[in-house]
């Protein structure tokens, strides 16, 4: 019984911490990725479009 509380917590530490560092709204690394992407994306664009 023990280890599945322990294990139980875990998680939700793991959870907590994803929600924390990852998927945070405007600094969490989930957009920061995305705005680099985009960035590249408009990088890469803006060549291919002009001759």
């Amino acid at each position: 019984m023990r280890n599945i509380l322990i294990t139980v917590m875990m998680l939700v530490v793991v959870i907590l911490l994803f929600n924390a560092i990852i998927s945070k709204d405007t600094t969490g690394t989930q957009s920061q990725i995305q705005s680099q992407g985009n960035a590249a994306n408009t990088k890469i664009s803006t060549m291919l479009s002009t001759p």
